[in-house]
């Protein structure tokens, strides 16, 4: 018997998921025992680690994925240099959990998003949908010796789905309840969010890209005051909302778009940060932080509002559970809480889910169930034909 073959048998494994986001701050890792699979999945968070990148890195990515910019000799190479951060990453969890790598069945890596076309474009005859993740799933493998799954949107996309968001089936599985009606947002460099009606179910789930989260914000602190983000959004707190400047941003013909949707940096990146600083002209620094950081806030209000609460008829939204970097930003959470009353506004920390470690266990979970043979994709929030399994093994 293969050493995978064990694996697929096994009723209970032990799981690494690694992420990195849209916003290339760093690696997060997770180490997970996993019983069971699908609806049936049961999980127990044992590690978490948080792996810095060396300095220089993140601009170099950012500089070389945007669109036109990147030459495929420096995207091939980022391709294997980032794999071999995943590694250091997962190797600097074992070592700080004291886990042995022969005790790891497997890995699941969302790896690092440099682009994200949803939208079809006619070529030569087809329709294309593409999407591109580098950290070459087969080098983590090999430099870790964990059998590695990873690349789980393309199959999606195959399927004519938009291939994001994915951690709405984590939220599913994570987060479902018999007596609340909740919305699970996670604000990373682009927010999402999931509307889980009570004893929702897999065909019932709604969820999209909401458009910006961190992404502006990071981009201007960088800009103005050389700073990667707004700790607790004291920048944006000591501003003014700009009024003329956010009804100009909101105009973005994202936030109009049906469903399904997903976006990226290709669309709230470099050139709409410049758009940003060109209508601001003459504006007071800390004014335009507050004015991107409502933004955020504004448009996740609004399209929950446009494409998720007629869902609810009218029951009201009971509960807002966020996740991810923006939910230490207090300027923001205040806006969300002033938009969303009287929801009860928390942390997923509050329910058992640490928010830094949310993502990488949604790919925790993705690998377990891509070894199980399970589908993990959801038809009702990315638009695709069916449902399918996700993800590609390397051993």
């Amino acid at each position: 018997m293969t050493r995978l073959e064990r694996i697929i048998r096994k009723k209970e494994r032990t799981v690494i998921g690694i992420m990195s986001g849209t916003s290339v701050d760093s690696v997060d890792a997770v180490l997970v025992k996993v019983r069971g699979s699908g609806l049936d999945t049961r999980f127990r968070l044992l590690a978490f680690h948080r792996h810095a990148y060396p300095a220089g890195y993140r601009d170099f990515v950012l500089k070389n994925s945007l669109p036109g910019a990147g030459s495929v000799d420096t995207i091939s190479t980022i391709n294997v240099l980032s794999a071999q951060f995943f590694a250091d990453a997962v190797k600097a969890l074992l070592r700080k959990s004291g886990t042995p790598a022969s005790s790891v069945d497997l890995i699941g890596s969302h790896g690092q998003t440099v682009h994200h076309l949803p939208q079809p474009a006619a070529m030569f005859g087809k329709k294309v949908r593409s999407t591109l993740q580098l950290a070459d799933p087969s080098v983590i493998a090999k430099l870790t010796g964990i059998i590695t799954v990873g690349n789980f949107r393309a199959g999606d996309m195959a399927l004519g789905g938009q291939g994001a968001p994915l951690v709405p089936y984590f939220d599913l599985l994570a987060f479902r309840s018999k007596k609340h009606h909740r919305a699970l947002l996670n604000i990373g460099g682009i927010a999402n969010i999931t509307l889980l009606k009570k004893n929702a179910a897999e065909k019932d789930l709604l969820a999209l890209d909401t458009g910006p989260g961190n992404m502006v914000i990071d981009a201007l602190m960088q800009h103005f005051y050389r700073r990667p983000y707004d700790r607790n959004g004291s920048v944006a707190a000591s501003g003014r909302i700009i009024p003329a400047l956010l009804t100009e941003l909101v105009k973005h013909p994202y936030f109009t778009r049906p469903l399904p949707k997903s976006t990226g940096r290709e669309e709230f990146g470099s050139m709409f940060v410049r758009r940003v600083l060109h209508r601001a002209r003459g504006a007071r620094k800390q004014d335009v932080i507050a004015t991107v950081t409502e933004l955020t806030a504004l448009t996740v209000w609004d399209q929950f509002n446009r494409y998720l609460r007629p869902a609810l008829k009218k029951a009201p939204l009971q509960e807002l559970i966020v996740s991810g970097g923006g939910s230490y930003n207090h300027a923001l959470m205040d806006s969300l809480r002033r938009c969303f009353a009287p929801a009860l506004i928390m942390h997923s920390d509050e329910l058992g889910v640490p928010s830094d470690a949310k993502e990488a266990l949604c790919f925790a979970l993705l690998a377990n169930d891509t070894v199980s043979g399970v589908p993990s994709n959801l038809p009702s929030v990315t638009g695709a034909k069916s449902r399918t399994v996700l993800g590609v093994i390397a051993q």
